[in-house]
């Protein structure tokens, strides 16, 4: 389970990063894509949230 907590933490991350990637971008395709990034990272931040909590502790 703490490989998953691990996991979930580093995915958490990422999206943060790419969020501010994307924030700070003066391009606007690079902006779309870091923000289409941290929304693709915070999903599977989730559903291993998701499949950690079903399967309790």
């Amino acid at each position: 389970m703490k490989d998953m907590q691990a996991h979930l933490e580093k995915l958490r991350v990422e999206a943060e990063e790419c969020e501010l990637i994307s924030k700070l971008a003066t391009n606007t395709t690079k902006k779309e894509l870091f923000a289409k990034l941290a929304a693709h990272h915070r999903g599977l931040a989730d559903e291993v949230e998701r499949t950690m909590k079903a399967n309790g502790p």
